[in-house]
């Protein structure tokens, strides 16, 4: 399909005698230092073509992301990604063939940076490849490997119109066109997913049954309103309000839009319910992946990446137990102090979270007023960032409620992006499905986690290092993302963010809580082979969470193994870092310093984090 696949190119300079033992006895001192610069730019522009290629394949990751269409091989907001059994082999095989391209560079010659380079993208081709042993599910740009590619939760159906509705540009009357394009292609689409998920159904992958009226439920409220009312044509009528050159179409394209929706997109999402409510049928029961066949294999697959561990089942889950013991004797102590003392942490965590004071009206203006809250949060935190961050992103971060129509599935909070030049910002999106979800208390947190310093700084950060390579630039390593936004909750604290706020702490030390409960559930359901209702009972007595909230969380982890595990693993890692670091450095420990030297990098393997900060004590220890 392309003109020069990564392989065929990394051999080729192999074979051109790229190598330092093909360098003529004859040549300087300096010939060979040119030679390894060549090798080392030679290298990384392999890295660059095979980023295009993979690019090619993925038109809506690079719409989230707003790419130049000549770093694309063309335009693409009109295109989507080939979701079917094929498609899916396709970015596979490009990922595995430029794995072993990779592996056959002799990264001894290269100098420090690019011989990082090299392994770090390695990681990124093993991770796109997914498990080879387990064909079922599809490889997600974000997620990596998912089991199932129709769920409750995510998945093309639910994440191609998110995309569409959001982040999708309407600026003119070529982009509408590309909108309508896409829209109509929206329906193929559908059609290949549920093809695929069909296909999954035949070699024993089954969604599992406790799953299915989830997934129902969205259908349903996909389909439920009006094509006219549809958020897919609402969204773009409201682009186009604002493009003054399109005033006399404006109507004629949101027509357009309302019949693909009614003709194409709605019978297509209606085939795919059918597909899935007949095969509640023959869905299991046992709610983890070790039911599904190659289940124990994929999650190991998942444990190594996105847990970024070497740790087994039983470990994590060791681990998690201890962090809920040590995390909750510390609540313990906060609650006693403040009266509250009779009862489990987790139920009177449940009490507290039905005082009036923490609470904001179930009406459009309580929930407005939450959101104007978190605005002052991040107002906040952004006026002294400089004290503890020697870099900060100029992308601007805004806060949004998560859309109704997906509210029910989702999380209680997720952050997307800005586009790669900063023009569209970052989003915090927050779930207001259920009021009583979300108290005062915990709000504050979840902010820094998911906006300001957590994923904005982290992923703004990233993605405005162009010397890494667009592809490190968004690089999805599970541990270091959700690790590094972990313990951004407790960056907060030592800002002086909770100072005064015992009930904020609180909130801090209960979401921290929260993901310590989920090394223990997620390796519960996935490798100790609990229950749904099992996992539910923990989760909500451990931690006092809404049960609308625990709910939704564990059939996420139902969905996504081993996704859970990289908040705390990744945050115990970095804490364990930052210890060290000081321990070593003393009164040269500089935490501005610290904070460039695992945010500016980029995304990586933690074990690159650990071998980066060594280094970094090594060198201010001369």
């Amino acid at each position: 399909m392309y003109s020069k696949s990564l392989i065929s190119c990394v051999v080729a300079l192999a074979l051109a005698g790229c190598q330092p033992n093909s360098t003529p006895q004859g040549n300087t001192g300096q010939e060979q230092i040119s030679a390894t610069a060549t090798q080392q730019q030679d290298v990384r522009a392999q890295i660059e073509e095979y980023t295009r290629q993979f690019l090619a394949l993925q038109p809506a990751l690079a719409t989230m992301l707003d790419i130049p269409q000549e770093m694309v091989g063309g335009a693409y907001h009109h295109r989507l990604p080939d979701y079917s059994a094929q498609g899916m082999r396709e970015v596979q095989q490009q990922m595995t063939e430029a794995l072993a391209s990779l592996q056959q560079v002799d990264t001894q010659q290269l100098d420090d940076a690019t011989r990082q380079h090299v392994e770090i993208v390695k990681v990124i081709l093993a991770y796109f490849s997914g498990d080879p042993d387990f064909s079922a599910g599809y490889i997600d740009t974000w997620a990596g490997h998912l089991p199932y590619i129709i769920n409750q939760i995510s998945g093309p159906l639910i994440d191609i119109p998110k995309l569409m509705q959001v982040q999708q540009p309407v600026t003119n009357a070529e982009q509408a066109e590309a909108y309508l394009q896409r829209l109509a292609a929206l329906e193929q689409m559908t059609f290949q997913v549920t093809e695929k998920f069909q296909q999954d159904l035949s070699q024993g992958i089954r969604l599992p049954a406790k799953l299915i009226p989830g997934t129902l439920n969205y259908f349903d409220r996909f389909l439920g309103v009006a094509p006219a009312e549809h958020a897919l044509v609402t969204s773009f009528a409201e682009r186009l309000e604002k493009v003054e050159a399109l005033a006399d179409n404006r109507q004629a394209l949101v027509d357009q839009a309302t019949d693909i929706v009614k003709s194409k997109i709605y019978p297509a999402y209606a085939q795919a319910r059918q597909v899935v409510a007949d095969s509640a049928e023959q869905a299991p029961n046992d709610d983890g992946i070790w039911t599904q066949p190659g289940g124990a294999g994929f999650y190991q697959h998942a444990l190594t990446y996105l847990g970024d561990t070497k740790m087994s089942a039983e470990a994590v889950h060791q681990t998690g137990l201890d962090e809920v013991a040590r995390i909750s004797q510390e609540m313990d102590t906060i609650l006693k102090a403040n009266g509250y003392e009779q009862g489990t942490v987790g139920e009177r965590m449940v009490a507290l979270a039905q005082e009036p004071e923490f609470l904001f009206a179930d009406s459009d203006e309580g929930r407005q007023a939450l959101l104007d809250s978190l605005n002052v949060e991040i107002d906040a935190i952004m006026e002294i960032a400089p004290s503890l961050f020697a870099t900060i992103p100029s992308q601007s971060v805004e806060v949004r409620r998560i859309p109704e129509v997906s509210e029910k599935g989702e999380a209680g909070g997720f952050y997307t992006p800005p586009s790669m030049d900063g023009s569209r910002p970052g989003i915090y999106w927050i779930n207001l499905r259920d009021m009583s979800a979300v108290p005062s208390f915990g709000l504050k947190t979840l902010t820094y986690h998911e906006a300001v310093p957590g994923h904005h700084f982290q992923i703004a950060l990233n993605m405005a290092q162009p010397d890494i390579g667009l592809m490190r630039q968004n690089a999805p390593f599970n541990a270091f993302v959700e690790g590094w936004a972990l313990y951004s909750e407790l960056v907060a604290k030592e800002m002086g963010l909770y100072q005064d706020d015992p009930f904020g702490d609180l909130g801090r030390l209960q979401a921290e809580l929260y993901r310590a409960v989920r090394l223990v559930v997620d390796t519960g359901l996935h490798a100790k082979k609990w229950t749904r209702e099992q996992a539910i009972d923990y989760f909500h007595t451990a931690t006092g969470t809404s049960m609308t909230d625990v709910v939704a969380e564990v059939e996420r982890y139902m969905a996504w193994p081993g996704q859970a595990l990289g908040y705390k693993l990744g945050m115990l890692k970095l804490v364990e870092l930052r210890k060290m670091a000081k321990e070593a450095l003393g009164e040269q420990f500089d935490i501005k310093a610290f904070h460039d030297l695992i945010l500016l990098p980029g995304a990586r393997p933690m074990s690159i984090v650990e071998q980066d900060v060594k280094n970094w004590i090594a060198e201010n220890q001369q």
